[in-house]
């Protein structure tokens, strides 16, 4: 793999993974670009104690955009993109329109509620180009491009979690307009939040309990017992294992854990990144055929914490679709927007089923 750093015309900093070691791209980015927004900011939610980002400039980011003026494909005949070379394998660049920013600034508030701490929006987003097909899917990669972009999340989670200040590294794709998805060029992104996300600490939260309780480690014991159950496995390799979680919350959700515990996607060696290719190609192949149209989903990265003292991180993977049948969608009632409480309209055993039978 060979790798490119170079920087935007507003000074973000943008990422070339490459296979050919001998591939050059052109760097220069010409355009006249006004500077990024540093006024994002945090508020802190009393009554559930949890951090809320605000991110207004987002309001005015790229919207859908017609094919020919995508601004995630490669630079050619005098259209300039977020991407100057002319072609470029996996690349990952500062968001230009970021939720979270190194340079965020001290919040100004007319009228501050005392009960709700403020801070900078610190942190950072970017954004990862799976290929520079417009068109491809990410089940379209070949094994050879798709490792490339698991060592792409490798690098970034290790360069961003030595950001200071940063607690948590978030690498995820979402696709599909039903998901909100507001570019339909092959991407992904990765967040570095300046602390550990709600789901992310309840998960640290729960497995300390459990380990004090029983002295073993829940993310383990859960896949031991998955992998003994069979009934909700959908594929298996020599060292990963993906299944349906036995209480999914969503009509489609698939967990893919390594059998080897580990914290980071940097942590997995080579034969672990290959092997992880090849069953998450397969399975991305399965879901799509699940019905007449390309599955929309959400495919998250669970890392541990930067620090993680305790080593309750597992790393894994969690894949979910909204989609509940081919002409449905599922959409949070009140007792899951109000409450959290999810109601699942399909069982985990049958989704495990159709997968397998795919």
């Amino acid at each position: 793999m060979k790798k490119t750093n170079a920087t935007l015309a507003d000074g973000r900093e943008i990422v070339y993974f490459d296979l050919d070691d001998s591939a050059v791209r052109e760097l220069v980015d010409p355009r006249d670009l006004p500077a990024v927004s540093t006024a994002s900011q945090f508020r802190l939610d009393p009554l559930l104690d949890e951090w809320v980002a605000m991110a207004s400039h987002r309001q005015s980011r790229t919207f859908l955009p017609p094919d020919e003026e995508c601004p995630l494909c490669p630079s050619s005949d005098g259209r300039h993109t977020e991407i100057p070379a002319s072609d470029y394998d996996v690349v990952t660049f500062e968001n230009r329109f970021p939720s979270l920013s190194t340079a965020a600034e001290p919040p100004q508030v007319d009228a501050p509620n005392p009960l709700v701490p403020m801070r900078p929006g610190f942190g950072r987003c970017e954004v990862v180009c799976f290929s520079s097909d417009h068109n491809a899917r990410f089940a379209d990669l070949s094994a050879a491009q798709a490792r490339l972009v698991v060592d792409a999340w490798a690098d970034r989670t290790t360069e961003l979690g030595e950001l200071d200040g940063v607690e948590q590294v978030f690498c995820f794709e979402s696709r599909g307009k039903e998901i909100g998805v507001t570019l339909s060029h092959p991407h992904g992104q990765i967040y570095a939040y300046p602390y550990l996300t709600p789901r992310s600490s309840r998960m640290v939260d729960v497995a300390a309990r459990y380990r004090k309780r029983t002295g073993g480690d829940l993310h383990t014991d859960v896949l031991a017992a998955e992998r003994e159950a069979r009934v909700r496995v959908v594929a298996e390799s020599t060292h990963w294992t993906a299944f349906v979680p036995a209480a999914a919350r969503w009509p489609v959700e698939v967990h893919v854990y390594p059998r080897r515990r580990v914290r980071k996607i940097p942590d997995l060696d080579d034969a672990e990144r290959d092997d992880f290719v090849v069953l998450y190609l397969d399975l991305l192949q399965r879901l799509d055929r699940l019905y007449d149209s390309p599955l929309p989903y959400i495919s998250a990265w669970h890392q541990g914490p930067v620090v993680d003292t305790e080593e309750l991180g597992y790393l894994h993977l969690q894949l979910f679709s909204i989609r509940r049948a081919a002409d449905k969608l599922k959409f949070l009632a009140g007792t899951e927007s109000g409450m959290n409480a999810f109601i699942t309209d399909v069982l985990p055993e049958d989704v495990a089923r159709r997968l397998r039978d795919i």
